[in-house]
């Protein structure tokens, strides 16, 4: 099998462990709540048990603690999990922190679910998806969820500065599914949208929210070129929001199908 595009190498997971990164975490956009009806109403075996691959701080095992009955959430970086534990539903019964390599971790299958967000990019895609293709019910899906915040004024001006300060390019989920599928680990039975809803953030949250990624780490691109990143993000941004809110709006996409085990 080919190897991996360089910037999904697993190197880059290492950022999630950095205490800056876990502190940012909590600025992304949230998920929408219609997120998780569709993944609710993807389980239709029992017990409904899900996996949460790269789980971070939970921001999805967290929200389907009511909807399942078990949730092993698992991450490499002690760091998350443990700010995770700390947020709403982190304490819940249902939910089993696991820390370690989803690809060496002890499990307890079979699973009506797996869900995995940004994260799967940096698994080892040649032993994690023959694992996730074993721990299946035979009704289950492997879910690839995300966010995406719908376009501002300020987006390509944004996007021109990041080129200039991040240690690597983004990894786009569209592209992630293409490379699975062309690799054969990953064949996708179904996509859909959510509704877009609206939520407000400070320029200064927002600033943090991109230091939430491994291309933009503060620890990657240094604290002269941090300062010097963060002010002119926040003069693109004040230039439209003279006031410092930034009105956005988010939407979760939730693409399933069936992890294969790839042909010797």
């Amino acid at each position: 099998m080919q190897p991996k595009p360089e910037h999904f190498g697993t190197s880059y997971a290492d950022a999630f462990k950095n205490l800056q990164v876990v502190e940012a975490y909590r600025y992304r956009a949230p998920y929408p709540a219609e997120t998780f009806e569709i993944l609710s109403a993807l389980i239709t075996d029992h017990p409904r048990t899900l996996l949460d691959v790269g789980t971070g701080s939970g921001d999805i095992a967290r929200q389907c603690v009511d909807i399942v009955d078990r949730i092993d959430a698992v991450d490499v970086s002690q760091n998350m999990i443990e700010q995770g534990k700390k947020l709403p539903n982190g304490d819940h019964p249902h939910l089993h922190w696991i820390y370690g390599t989803i690809e060496e971790v002890p499990l307890s299958p079979p699973y009506a679910l797996i869900t995995a967000g940004s994260s799967i990019h940096w698994t080892n895609w040649e032993v994690a998806f023959p694992r996730f293709h074993d721990v299946l019910t035979p009704n289950g899906w492997l879910t690839l969820v995300h966010r995406r915040t719908l376009p501002m004024p300020w987006q390509d001006e944004l996007a021109t500065l990041q080129a200039q300060y991040t240690t690597h390019r983004g990894n786009r989920s569209e592209y992630v599914r293409r490379e699975l599928e062309q690799r054969g680990l990953f064949h996708i039975s179904g996509e859909k949208e959510t509704a877009p809803i609206s939520f407000t953030q400070t320029v200064d949250e927002f600033i943090e929210g991109l230091h939430s990624r491994s291309n933009c780490a503060k620890e990657r691109i240094g604290h002269e070129a941090t300062q010097s990143f963060d002010q002119q993000v926040r003069t693109i941004l004040q230039r439209y929001h003279p006031d410092g809110i930034l009105p956005l709006q988010v939407v979760g996409i939730v693409t399933w199908g069936k992890p294969q085990k790839p042909a010797r």
